[in-house]
């Protein structure tokens, strides 16, 4: 492993604060947890799980797709906002909810097992890109991909910091993005896979029947996941955000400054929430179009396969490699991104139990590597037992669901219990996190009950 760094991360240092960008073009220049988010958003959920869903149902879920994309940043924000006015990680803030406390609280153990379960959707992910390579080299088997990839993943992370993770995970949104999104503009000139009424009907409002478990799923994963929503204050405390604000002394210049440094974050969401919002919609398009037009789902042994045809279709013959080279990118860009954010998470929980001492960075540093040996090694075991990616992918995208309300019912407590008055949302941002809260709340009942009837 790598040496250690000195510089740390979470720590006020008076020689980091810094005034906000005063200007929009120096404000974009300052975002980039939201990039880092979207190369994990932009994956399993909306490669696998998203197009699944489309090719099952059709059109009809399209409003499960939006409402998830849209609502789901307004807890993202409130997050966001408790970190930068506090310097807290959002374990940490979720570690002050009332209720039972065995080392940590209990929302802090259901994160935990959260986690765990989503190490299935990892799995799912190493399987999808391992059988790209299969198909590309036949000789490799795929388990020996997979072996090879969870030797690169380690190579990638073991020391390595913010910037290296930024980076590679803008480079990843931009490719596949681009070229998923031509293709669904294309889908709207081929009438056999595309229609107007059909798209409109996919606003109605209704839960499909026998694509249930799979919507719910799909809410789960698309937009802010539950697992984005707790990655998400690490990254901002790692690109600056709270330590350029500097600590709470209550003065005029640290309100500002760290009002300044909210609406960079607010920023930083709304650029991140454009980028998957677009993104979401053109797979499930393509997974509604074409894939429920040819009557084909994504199954264990033919998933990117199959998948291939939203490229094939659209783009010709020509393009199955391009869609290959793609996948392989979107996959293993979430299995590096995700790997990396929960490792930051579960060595901050090992902080929380008392491992370590507040400031021991080095010690921080050291758990979070071993939990990147951990959490490459695991999934790919998974899939090697269950080899069944798609139903990997529901299974994470269920647990994620189940963890929502806990969040949003988090993200209140921290808004009007911890923060501090001076940093205080508007009205409205108030009024919009009560309403994303109660949707996804009621969305979680909905789904108990008519799961237990």
């Amino acid at each position: 492993m790598s040496s250690q760094p000195t510089k740390d991360l979470y720590a006020f240092d008076p020689a980091d604060i810094e005034d906000p960008p005063s200007t929009w073009s120096g404000a974009l220049r300052r975002i980039g947890p939201g990039m880092i988010l979207s190369a994990s958003i932009v994956g399993s959920g909306e490669l696998i799980a998203t197009t699944t869903l489309g090719a099952q149902v059709g059109y009809v879920a399209l409003w499960v797709i939006l409402l998830s994309c849209f609502i789901k940043p307004a807890v993202q924000a409130a997050l966001g906002r408790y970190t930068v006015a506090t310097g807290q990680t959002g374990l940490a803030g979720f570690n002050t909810l009332p209720g039972p406390h065995l080392g940590v609280r209990w929302s802090v153990w259901m994160w935990a097992a959260m986690v765990l379960m989503t190490q299935f959707q990892v799995g799912a992910m190493y399987a999808g890109v391992a059988q790209v390579l299969n198909l590309l080299a036949p000789s490799v088997p795929m388990n020996a991909w997979i072996v090879l990839l969870v030797g690169i993943t380690l190579a990638l992370l073991l020391g390595g910091g913010y910037a290296r993770v930024e980076k590679l995970a803008t480079i990843k949104v931009g490719l596949f993005t681009m070229l998923t999104v031509l293709c669904a503009l294309l889908l709207m000139r081929r009438p056999e896979y595309f229609s107007w009424q059909g798209l409109a009907g996919g606003l109605a409002f209704r839960l499909p029947g026998d694509g249930l478990a799979t919507a719910v799923a799909v809410f789960g994963l698309t937009g802010v996941g539950a697992t984005e929503m707790f990655m998400y204050p690490y990254w901002c405390i790692e690109k600056g955000y709270a330590r350029f604000s500097g600590p709470n002394d209550a003065t005029p210049d640290w309100r500002r400054r760290a009002l300044g440094w909210v609406r960079v974050m607010h920023l930083d969401i709304l650029a991140t929430m454009a980028i998957y919002t677009v993104a979401t919609l053109a797979f499930y398009l393509l997974g509604a179009g074409i894939l429920h037009g040819m009557g084909k789902v994504p199954a264990a042994k033919d998933m990117m396969p199959v998948l291939s045809h939203m490229y094939t279709q659209t783009l010709g013959p020509w393009a199955l490699w391009l869609f290959y080279i793609g996948g392989i990118a979107t996959l293993y860009g979430t299995i590096f991104a995700g790997v990396a954010a929960h490792s930051r998470v579960y060595s901050d929980m090992c902080r929380l139990l008392g491992y370590f001492e507040d400031g021991d960075y080095a010690t921080r540093v050291k758990f979070r590597q071993w939990f990147v040996v951990f959490l490459s090694i695991f999934p790919a075991l998974l899939y090697l037992v269950f080899q069944s990616p798609v139903r990997m992918v529901v299974a994470g995208g269920v647990a994620q669901a189940i963890m929502l309300p806990v969040i949003a019912a988090g993200a209140l407590y921290l808004r009007h219990r911890k923060l501090p008055t001076e940093l205080a949302p508007s009205r409205f941002s108030t009024g919009w996190l009560w309403f994303a809260s109660l949707v996804v709340i009621s969305l979680m009942i909905y789904y108990a009950v008519i799961s237990l009837l």
